[in-house]
């Protein structure tokens, strides 16, 4: 039990940001081959919790984190790769041949040269921004509960990226897809391991092993490449012998790697069985979305008013209106109600385009496509401002069908908007009432005498054009004649 309390402390950006700060003490002392691997694995450990935490925060503080531990964590790099090809220099050759001296000569040299640069790496980096951030950024991660749905979706994101590289590897055979396939387990190990530690309590040992069989085939390849550069070998008998210790150990890692990730019965089968199923990709994908913005959006209660009040027009009006891929576009409705006013935290004047620019960048999450991404950051573009126009680029390169959907569907959001203008809910509740010639809308707690009955007429218009009828606001409940 003690050890498991000491394993679950080892988790989190709180914990690996103050290990950075520790091991480097550690490396400023000797620059020895355990304090340096250490270091680089605080680091990299801290970059890619910030990965995971910026699809759902977008504190600059965490891209600044990031930047801050990339030079260092690259200068590392190269010395850790002397020590370990060291290691295996004394594995392949015991006796030393003159292959073995030569490598280890060439590594000596390269080690005193690397030790000068990380030291520089060293002076370079600013602890004290580090600490600030240390103390920061975690009160924003523990916003999402440990082992949450949303964090089981990111890490099936992770599990797909690892997947599709699993199957490159298989294909191409290269040692730069099985590097890059080393690097996609090693993301989806790091995100179960600070993310989801009740499945990682389960799947630790596997993950471990996997990412070390697939480092130990790089650092063979390294060391491969890194004689043949040199060209330590003395004849070609020296070379051909290298070669086969060489190809000989790496076959056996990767079969050991086949052993376990191919076939049906693979680690790939079982660790998806455990994440989100197909059916739950997109509303876990949206509650991704709700929290991206929702570290932007200042007024909450704003957003999901609008967001109830825009689906209570689509609803009303999808029996009267042939909508293609109607529940596609009912949730890019929901998404761009919620994340209309995202730009606000960035400017006040234009901030529907920066809406529109911010949400345009978010990479589709699993059950989310990069079409309804952009379709949402256009909607969410003409909740307000200028109307679609051919002018606009973005509008002008759209299908008709698009063109069609953006203007419906901007045309109820802009409404919505224009509903709790004062961001007050007075406006409780729309009800389509009638069709026909006119569209009528009932709008509980609209009154006809206020000021928000001038700014409704001007709202509605976008949705006349895309419905081509005239649009009626009418007051309070319908009562009998």
């Amino acid at each position: 039990m003690a050890t498991l309390a000491v394993q679950q402390k080892r988790i989190g950006v709180a914990y690996w940001m103050q290990d950075v700060l520790r091991q480097i003490e550690k490396v400023s002392d000797g620059f020895e081959s355990e304090p340096v691997h250490d270091l680089r694995t605080a680091l990299r450990r801290c970059r890619s919790i910030a990965d995971g935490i910026m699809v759902f925060d977008c504190d600059p503080a965490w891209k600044k984190m990031k930047r801050a531990g990339k030079q260092l964590f690259q200068s590392l790099g190269g010395l850790r790769d002397t020590h370990v090809l060291r290691d295996w220099v004394e594995q392949l050759s015991p006796e030393r041949d003159a292959t073995a001296r030569a490598l280890e000569a060439f590594l000596d040299r390269r080690e005193q040269e690397l030790r000068a640069t990380v030291a520089a790496a060293l002076e370079e980096f600013d602890r004290n921004k580090w600490s600030t951030w240390s103390r920061q950024l975690p009160s924003r991660a523990v916003r999402i509960p440990l082992d949450s749905p949303v964090f089981a979706h990111l890490a099936l994101e992770r599990w797909h990226q690892a997947r599709a590289l699993h199957r490159r590897a298989l294909r191409n055979r290269t040692k730069v897809a099985f590097h890059d396939l080393r690097i996609g387990i090693k993301r989806f190990r790091y995100t179960v391991e600070n993310c989801l530690p009740s499945l990682h309590e389960f799947w630790s040992a596997d993950l471990k092993e996997i990412q070390d069989v697939l480092g130990d085939v790089h650092d063979l390849d390294v060391l491969w490449q890194t004689a043949l550069a040199i060209k330590v070998f003395p004849d070609s008998e020296s070379h051909e012998h290298w070669r086969m210790r060489v190809e000989q150990e790496r076959n056996i890692r990767l079969q050991k790697y086949r052993e376990k990730m191919v076939g049906p019965d693979s680690l790939w089968k079982s660790w998806r069985e455990a994440l989100p199923r197909t059916d739950e990709l997109r509303s876990l994908g949206f509650r991704r979305l709700e929290i991206w913005a929702s570290s932007l959006e200042s007024n909450q209660a704003h957003a999901n008013h609008v967001t109830e009040l825009a689906l209570q027009l689509f609803d009303g009006l999808a029996d009267q209106v042939p909508i293609a891929k109607q529940e596609s576009s009912r949730w890019i409705l929901r998404a761009a109600a919620f994340m209309h006013d995202v730009g606000y935290a960035r400017t006040n004047r234009g901030r529907h385009k920066v809406s529109a620019r911010l949400i345009r960048k978010i990479i589709p999450p699993p059950g989310w496509t990069d079409d309804e991404i952009r379709t949402v950051s256009l909607v969410a573009r003409y909740h307000r401002g200028a109307l679609p126009s051919e002018t606009q680029i973005r509008f002008r390169t759209l299908s008709e069908s698009k063109r069609w959907l953006v203007q419906f569907l901007g045309g109820i959001l802009r409404l919505a908007c224009a509903c709790d203008m004062e961001q007050d809910a007075k406006i409780r509740k729309v009800q389509v009432e009638a069709s026909g010639p006119v569209l009528m809308l009932r709008a509980q707690g609209y009154e006809e005498a206020s000021s928000l009955a001038e700014h409704l007429a001007a709202a509605r218009y976008l949705l006349e054009v895309a419905y081509h009828r005239p649009v009626f606001i009418l007051p309070g409940e319908v009562h009998a004649a």
